[in-house]
Order: C-alpha cells, then sequence, then structure tokens
C-alpha cells in the first residue's frame, strides 16, 4: 500500500514536494487516506490525517494540536494526475480552501489567491473552473450534512487504532 509515491504542487508558493513522511492507511480508486507531520516545525499544529476524495477535488484534513486536540478541519480543493509507470500521484492544490472550526465556525479562505493564480496565468481558465466548481460542491456537502460524513473514513482508522 505504501509503494505509492505522493506528492503536492502549489502554485503559490510554486513548490513540489514529496510527501514522503506520510504513511498511507487505507486507499481505493477514489479515496486515499494519511496520517502525517507538518512538513515544517510550527506552533500550531504538529499533525493530521487527510482523506484524498479523488473523485471529489478535495482533501479534507484533521489538524491536530501538539496536545493531540482539534484544531480545525481544512478542506484543499485539489485535482490530482496519476502516474501509473512510476506508481506516483501528483496532487495539485486548486488554492481556494475551507476551514472548520471546533465551535462549527465555517470559513472560506484563499479565493484572493485563486484570483492571483488566474491573472498571473499560473493556473488556466480549466483550473479555475475546476476550482470553484469543486468548491462549490464540498461547500454543499458540509452545508447539508456537515462534516462529519466526509471525516468518517478518518474517524474510523482512528477508532480502529491506526493512529499511531
Amino acid at each position: 500500500m505504501n509503494s505509492l509515491t505522493l506528492f503536492r504542487k502549489r502554485f503559490i508558493p510554486d513548490e513540489c514536494v514529496e510527501l514522503k513522511d506520510d504513511v498511507i492507511l487505507k486507499r481505493t480508486d477514489t479515496m486515499i487516506v494519511t496520517k502525517w507531520k507538518t512538513i515544517r516545525d510550527r506552533c500550531d499544529l504538529s499533525s493530521g490525517y487527510s482523506c484524498y476524495y479523488l473523485d471529489r477535488g478535495y482533501k479534507i484534513s484533521k489538524f491536530i494540536k501538539s496536545d493531540g486536540s482539534l484544531l480545525c478541519w481544512y478542506c484543499d480543493i485539489i485535482t490530482c494526475e496519476f502516474d501509473a509507470e512510476k506508481n506516483s500521484l501528483l496532487v495539485i492544490d486548486l488554492l481556494a480552501d475551507v476551514k472548520i472550526y471546533p465551535d462549527g465556525k465555517i470559513r472560506v479562505v484563499d479565493l484572493d489567491e485563486l484570483s492571483e493564480a488566474f491573472e498571473k496565468r499560473l493556473i488556466d481558465e480549466t483550473l479555475l473552473k475546476k476550482s470553484l466548481l469543486s468548491l462549490n460542491r464540498l461547500l454543499n456537502e458540509i452545508y447539508s450534512d456537515g462534516i462529519e460524513p466526509l471525516a468518517a473514513p478518518i474517524e474510523e482508522l482512528i477508532a480502529a487504532g491506526q493512529n499511531s
């Protein structure tokens, strides 16, 4: 299961990073669940879990503070490119994000970065549309059913003891 190599590509800042320390806990044709520690030291965040919904265009992450408590749910709008020859998955961050705090507050962030990336031609119209449509789909799911159904694959693996 861990033979798949994950990469994260961002436009702002321009970077492509191998997620070499991420551990794949579950993988299906439409979903990948990972656990990870932060790439760079941070005072507000130490580790987390991510569920990549490959067919829906978003990644749901559980951000965990150093004391083990929930910082927030962080939802990235993404697109993916699978390379069968290299058995690698390039996850491309499409900039728009949604944060859901423990008190239930929802905040859409980084739409300014999405606009800037389009204006600077870092992304084309196709990726802009893909980002906005995936963001709309995600928000509709959250407003309709809350974060719980999207978080379920992560929470089920944690409950089953796959968190160490």
